[in-house]
């Protein structure tokens, strides 16, 4: 009995988590590069300080990874995203503040934004900022006011 609940939670675990992969845009039998050095970035709409190359996935409705440039010194201003937010930064830094401190993101360096949470984000004032962006979920900014 007990061995037949194993093998069940396994393949329940292993079922489960190739869903999560295929519902977040990755086919787990297909190899996916994409260099942020030759990818096609277009600016967001209504913000010409940010710029995104999509990688799989579409934000604007669900699941997805991109890469986004912040132009030098962008200021993003106190937000929340509804959805979790986590990023890797590639070149430059992207300055990160909330209640808890300020942050210095910078190559290399990794960070998690669960949705709702307040802060601040922004581009170094030199290099700007590009990083590696990915949600579970549909991509949104809402200002604080």
């Amino acid at each position: 009995m007990k061995r037949s609940l194993l093998i069940f939670g396994a393949v329940a675990a292993l079922t489960l988590a190739w869903t999560i992969g295929r519902v977040q845009g990755q086919e787990s039998n297909k190899v996916l590069f994409v260099s942020a050095a030759e990818a096609k970035f277009s600016t967001m709409s209504g913000n010409s300080s940010v710029s995104t190359a999509k990688i799989w996935g579409d934000p604007g409705t669900g699941a997805y990874a991109e890469f986004t440039k912040f132009v030098p010194g962008y200021d993003a201003g106190m937000h929340t995203h509804t959805n979790d937010v986590t990023l890797v930064v590639i070149k430059g830094a992207y300055l990160y503040k909330d209640e808890n401190g300020e942050k210095r993101v910078g190559p290399g360096c990794f960070l998690h934004i669960p949705g709702g949470h307040k802060h601040w984000s922004g581009g170094d004032k030199k290099e700007g900022a590009l990083f590696y962006n990915e949600g579970s979920a549909k991509f949104d900014f809402n200002p604080m006011k």
